[in-house]
Parts: structure tokens; sequence; C-alpha cells
């Protein structure tokens, strides 16, 4: 049986400065064009969106994280145990918006940690790598994570990661494509956070997705009281949600 069937639908300059006649008698001020300008505090984010990446073992979840948000690749990166995350601000549709993004291990024995992040995040990126046949086999596993913890609005991207690896494809596009089809509103793409290849575009897309489908007035009202956050980053989940009464997936 295929792994998709019985899913349904769904920089600073160097130069001195020449202060003339005034800096012979000591005089502090500057003159002209040169006058002191105090520099300006940057313009806080306007809201916060956290993002999930989730996926099994190996398949490069922490690399894509890392590409966009430090625009680093380790080549043996250590296996991420239990949850990490990083910050990075972006601007989107005159927005400044601060992106939190958390990497879950892939590990099963972590489940009962990473399955708490699901419920917070606007939008989460499921990977497989295209060279082991096992990754995308237990898709509709972590689909089945997904219907039972994430939010229903949640925004989904499935990613084929490794597209450096082409010689070594196990998965074809098409067939990605063909499991993203059975899930209503699931995107997909490849990528590959070595050759820092489709990295922004998976995070950037999916940011927009989100924006495009929040009302106008949540953006006004409730994005300044919920999301955007003048707190330190959680280093812990919420209490672990309750599962959900609907699902995506039996």
């Amino acid at each position: 049986m295929e792994p998709g069937s019985g899913l349904p639908q769904r920089r600073a300059g160097g130069g001195g400065l020449d202060l003339g006649a005034g800096s012979a008698a000591g005089s502090p001020a500057l003159s002209g064009g040169q006058s002191r300008r105090r520099k300006q505090p940057p313009r806080p984010a306007d809201f916060k969106l956290q993002v999930i990446i989730i996926g099994s073992r190996g398949v490069g979840k922490t690399s894509l994280m890392e590409r966009f948000t430090d625009d680093t690749f380790c080549e043996a990166c250590k296996s991420t145990v239990g949850v990490d995350f990083k910050i990075k601000t972006v601007e989107l549709r005159g927005k400044k918006i601060r992106l939190q993004i958390w990497d879950t291990a892939g590990q099963e024995r972590f489940n009962s940690i990473t399955s708490a992040y699901y419920r917070s995040a606007k939008g989460i990126i499921l990977v497989y790598d295209i060279t082991k046949k096992e990754t995308f086999d237990d898709l509709p596993k972590w689909m089945k994570m997904i219907d039972k913890y994430a939010s229903e609005d949640a925004e989904l991207l499935l990613v084929g990661n490794k597209l450096d690896c082409e010689a070594d494809r196990e998965i074809t596009r098409q067939q990605g494509e063909k499991f993203a089809q059975q899930i209503t509103g699931m995107r997909f793409c490849e990528a590959s956070a070595k050759d820092n290849f489709n990295v922004d575009e998976i995070f950037l897309k999916l940011v927009d997705d989100i924006l495009k489908k929040m009302p106008l007035d949540v953006i006004r009202n409730e994005l300044s009281n919920s999301i955007l956050s003048l707190q330190p980053e959680p280093e812990i989940p919420p209490e672990l949600p309750p599962p959900r009464p609907h699902v995506r997936c039996c």
C-alpha cells in the first residue's frame, strides 16, 4: 500500500572626521552635515510566529534550520535531542516578523516531548530524505502526529531534502507531489540544505501563506496580544494539549 493511501484531502564605514577649526579649540560640536545623529533603535517586530520542523531522524531538519537562520551547513550534524530552536527576523507584506523555528528530534522516544510544540505552531514543515525510502514511508506516521496535536489551521509544507544527492534518489518528485496532493492545503517542495537550494523559499513561502490566511481583524487586534511577545523566548512548551477531536487521517 502506498504511504499516502487512506489520507483524506486536505556591515561599518571607516574614514576619520575632519573637525576643522573647532577641533583645535576642543569644541565637541561637529559642523554642517556632520552634526551628530542619535542612533535610532531597531524597529521591533510586528509579531512573532512559531514554526516547527518534523520528520524522521537524519532527514536534515537541523541543517535546513541552520542554513536558513545562520547560512551555515554542518556535514556531520549530531542528532537533535528533544527540541532545539533558533530565531530569525524577516520582512514580508510590510510586516517585520520574528520567526521562532523549533527543530524537533526524529526518534520516537522523544515524541512525548516534541508533541507539546505542535499546538502553538502556525506552520509545520514535514521533511523526508529523497535518498531514503523509509523516511518517505514514515510520512503517514507524522501526519497522525499533526492530526492529533497541531492546530487545525496550521499551514503544512512537505519538503524532500538532500536534492544535492540526486544520483542516490529513491523517491521521485512525482511521489512527493502525489503525497502532498492528498492532504488539503499542503504544499510540496524539494530542497538542499547543503547547496542552499530552495531553503529560503521554503520558510518565506510558508510565512507568506500564514499571513495570507490571517483575517485582517486578527492581524490588527489579536496578534499584538497573543502572538507578539516581549517576553524571553520560551525554553519549554506549555502543558501538553489534549488530542484534537477531528483529524485529517485515520
